[in-house]
C-alpha cells in the first residue's frame, strides 16, 4: 500500500538511516588495521642519524586495557557520567557499579519512602511497568522496557524498524538511622531486533555501564524536580503563621502555651521567634526538644513592648520547652526558669501576647 508522504520526507525515505550498533563505529573502513610498521631510514656509513621528534609518537597501550578493542569492535562514542542533580546527591563509584547516594533533606519525612515514590514515579510517568516489587528488601524491578526507531522507510512496504528491549533493577539502600541512602541499578535483561530479526548482542562491561549510567540519570533528574517541589513546598508552610493559645487551669496547675501545628514545625518557628522576642538562644538540644535561652535587657526591652508596665520576667537564664500531644497537630511550649522549675501564671500570661503574634505572623518565602 502506498504511503501519504510530505515533500520534504522524500529525500529521506529513499534513504536508509544509520543503525544504532552503526553509530558506536567510526565512519569510514578500518584497513588501518592492517597497517604495517615502516622502518627507519637506513643512515649510511659515516654520516649521523638525525634527530627524530616525538611529537606523534603513539602512546603504548596500558596493561589493563582490551587490546582487542579495535576497528569495528571499537566503541567510539563518548561516555556518561552519572550526574548527581537532585538535592542532597552524591556520587559512590567502584569498580562493580555506580551508586547515587541520597542524603535526607528537611522535608523528607521518610526517605526509604521518598526513594521508592520516585522511582516508582519516574516509571510511570515514562510508561514504564514494574514487574516486582520489594519494599523491605529494597527492590524494584521494572517490565520490558521497548524502544523503537525507524531506520529505513519505504513508500509501498513497511518500515524497517530497530527495537531495544530491555529490563532494569533498581536497589534501595537506607541506613537504620534513616538520614541517608543510596540507589543502585543493574541491566537485567537485553535484547535488539532490526527488521524483526534478532541481532545477538553480547553487552560488554562498558555497554551495560553506559545503559545503566543513562537510566540512573533519569531517576535522579526526577528526583531533583520532585526535591525542589517539595522543599518550595516546606518553605511555604514554614512560612504560615501558627496559632498559639494560652492554656491556664486550677492555680496549682501551671499554665503553658498551645501550638496549632506540628511538633518540628514548632521548632522551626521558635527558632526565628525567639531571637526576635529579645532572647539569646545559647543552647538547643533537638532530642529533648529544649531550648536554652537568656533574656540580657529586661526591663528596656519589655517595657518598649508594654509602655511604662513593670513585668515580672527578669533578665537571666531559662528554659524552653516543647512537649508533641496526643494529637500530632498540637503541640505543648512551658517556659521554666534556669532550675527547670515552671515559672507563675503571671509571668507565663505577660510573655503570651507578643509570643502569639509573633508565631502567628506569615513570613516571606526566600
Amino acid at each position: 500500500m502506498l504511503k501519504k508522504v510530505t515533500p520534504l520526507l522524500l529525500v529521506a525515505a529513499v534513504s536508509a538511516c544509520s543503525t544504532p550498533l552503526d553509530r558506536r563505529q567510526a565512519n569510514g573502513n578500518d584497513d588501518f588495521i592492517n597497517a604495517e610498521t615502516s622502518p627507519l631510514l637506513t643512515i649510511p656509513e659515516g654520516l649521523d642519524t638525525p634527530t627524530y621528534s616525538k611529537e606523534y609518537d603513539i602512546p603504548a597501550v596500558g596493561t589493563k586495557s582490551d587490546k582487542a578493542l579495535i576497528g569495528k569492535k571499537l566503541d567510539i562514542r563518548a561516555p556518561l557520567q552519572v550526574l548527581p542533580m537532585a538535592e542532597g546527591t552524591h556520587i559512590e563509584e567502584s569498580s562493580d557499579n555506580i551508586r547515587v547516594v541520597i542524603d535526607s533533606i528537611e522535608s523528607t519525612s521518610d526517605l526509604k519512602q521518598e526513594i521508592f515514590d520516585v522511582v516508582k514515579g519516574y516509571l510511570a510517568k515514562n510508561n514504564m511497568a514494574i514487574r516486582a516489587e520489594d519494599y523491605a528488601a529494597g527492590l524494584i524491578e521494572t517490565d520490558w522496557i521497548e524502544h523503537q526507531e525507524v531506520i529505513e522507510s519505504s513508500w509501498w512496504g513497511s518500515d524497517k524498524v530497530y527495537t531495544l528491549r530491555q529490563r532494569y533493577s533498581y536497589n534501595i539502600d537506607v541506613k537504620p538511622h534513616g538520614r541517608s541512602g543510596s540507589v543502585a541499578i543493574n541491566l537485567l535483561e537485553h535484547e535488539e531486533f532490526y527488521n524483526g530479526e534478532d541481532q545477538k548482542i553480547l553487552l560488554s562491561g562498558d555497554d551495560k555501564r553506559r545503559y545503566t549510567t543513562d537510566m540512573l540519570n533519569n531517576a535522579i533528574g526526577y528526583m531533583s524536580v520532585e526535591r525542589d517541589r517539595a522543599i518550595r513546598a516546606a518553605r511555604i508552610q514554614q512560612s504560615l503563621g501558627i496559632k498559639v493559645n494560652l492554656v491556664t487551669g486550677a492555680e496549682s496547675d501551671a499554665a503553658y502555651w498551645l501550638a496549632e501545628s506540628t511538633y518540628q514545625s514548632v521548632w522551626d518557628r521558635l527558632r526565628l521567634v525567639l531571637p526576635e522576642m529579645g532572647f539569646d538562644v545559647v543552647d538547643m538540644d533537638t532530642s529533648k526538644g529544649l531550648f536554652y535561652i537568656n533574656l540580657e535587657e529586661s526591663s528596656g526591652f519589655w517595657s518598649s513592648l508594654w509602655g511604662d508596665e513593670k513585668l515580672s520576667l527578669k533578665k537571666g537564664n531559662y528554659r524552653l520547652l516543647l512537649k508533641e500531644t496526643d494529637n500530632p497537630d498540637q503541640t505543648k511550649i512551658l517556659l521554666h526558669d534556669v532550675e527547670d522549675n515552671a515559672l507563675d501564671n503571671e509571668s507565663i500570661t505577660e510573655v503570651y501576647q507578643i509570643l502569639s503574634d509573633l508565631m502567628q505572623e506569615d513570613r516571606k518565602v526566600r
